[in-house]
């Protein structure tokens, strides 16, 4: 019997589903599955409320993901600019109709949903800095006129930011920006004047009492967890004798004590990979480690390869973000880092900020599909 041929737009469907770098989606799932397993645990073997929660807001957000992977990069390219004006807009009206949660004002209520509008600026940054320098020359790329739009860029955003307070998402945001103008090909004199610049900053930020309180308290704790053991660094030594208790192969799933006697804050979300490492040990904890570095260093393989530069910027920035969530996170709760409201991608719960990343994932595959023409014009 003659194979019946399918019509148009469902053949071209399968052919982008066919396409999309499904061994990077499958390390994903991985990542999100550790997640799942591990708020098991914390909520001492119960699906609710994190686990299944999780399990199925990955399963939504991998919908997200493909969406946006087939939408193609051409449809990116013209949207770039308004989203992150919407995400702009969305962060100067947290101040009047924002929620307060543990003395941040850093949400917006949308019906039943509850959203950060910082969380989306992650994604429209990204994409307004790719859009700008893919439209520049290599020679344009250092010259002191042509950094005035990409400051504006990233300050505009870092300071409503900033202002929340979230101490965490300004860094995240500022490095990657910065991040993504190195990639963009800043000479390498003028990057270097930057770090100094950002050092004399940050040391006046301290200095003429620019940052809280509670940040400055964050700060001197990373730098001398001992010195209020009881206090400010009792979260970090529980979280250092969690990991290091952990030893080689771990307590064991579910035998965790820093979970069990609610050692640890936020056990959910900041400190998710001390009850981890504490559960599956040295072992596991590299595994997962390694497992986010090979995500990581397959998408850069993917940006490498892109159509355009503004997919190469785009999937690139993706990337600097999601590595400096694990940076930053990982780092926090070992004592490499100070304390900040950073969570591990796929593994922390929350729902906004895997939305997030795995719509950032969605670009990097649309940047892996953009080696042809665009998926979504195949479908039409």
């Amino acid at each position: 019997m003659a194979a019946i041929a399918l019509p148009g737009p469902r053949r071209g469907l399968r052919d982008a589903l066919s396409r999309l770098h499904w061994p990077l989606i499958g390390m994903l799932s991985l990542i999100a599955g550790a997640g799942v397993i591990t708020l098991y645990s914390v909520a001492e073997g119960s699906w609710t409320p994190w686990a299944a929660s999780h399990a199925i807001r990955y399963g939504a957000s991998l919908l997200l993901l493909i969406v946006v992977a087939i939408v193609g990069m051409r449809v990116w390219t013209a949207l770039a600019y308004p989203i992150y004006a919407v995400a702009l807009g969305a962060l100067a009206l947290v101040p009047f109709i924002g929620k307060t949660v543990m003395g941040a004002q850093r949400w917006i209520d949308v019906g039943h949903f509850q959203f950060q509008p910082s969380e989306l600026m992650k994604i429209g940054l990204v994409l307004a800095l790719a859009r700008y320098y893919h439209g520049l020359r290599v020679e344009q790329v250092s010259h002191v006129l042509y950094l005035i739009p990409p400051a504006i860029l990233i300050g505009a955003p870092v300071a409503l930011v900033f202002m929340q307070p979230d101490l965490g998402t300004a860094m995240m945001l500022a490095m990657t920006g910065v991040g993504l103008i190195i990639l963009a090909g800043l000479s390498w004199r003028i990057a270097f004047l930057g770090v100094v610049g950002a050092g004399v900053g940050a040391y006046l930020a301290y200095r003429f009492d620019i940052l809280k309180q509670y940040q400055v308290e964050r700060i001197l704790t990373f730098l001398d967890p001992d010195r209020d053991p009881l206090g400010k660094g009792y979260h970090l030594l529980q979280s250092k004798i969690g990991l290091g208790s952990g030893g080689l192969d771990g307590k064991g799933f579910m035998e965790g004590t820093q979970s069990e006697l609610k050692f640890l804050p936020e056990m959910q979300t900041d400190f998710i990979f001390t009850i981890f490492g504490e559960e599956f040990g040295f072992v596991g904890a590299v595994a997962l480690l390694g497992l986010y570095f090979v995500v990581i260093m397959t998408g850069v393989g993917i940006a490498l390869r892109a159509k355009t530069h503004f997919a190469r910027l785009t999937a690139m920035g993706v990337l600097v973000t999601f590595a400096l969530y694990v940076l930053i996170n990982s780092g926090m709760v070992m004592g490499l880092a100070p304390v900040v409201g950073v969570p591990l991608p796929l593994v922390s719960y929350g729902g906004t900020v895997m939305l997030t990343i795995m719509a950032g994932f969605g670009l990097v595959m649309s940047a892996h599909l953009s080696r042809e023409p665009d998926a979504l014009s195949r479908l039409l």
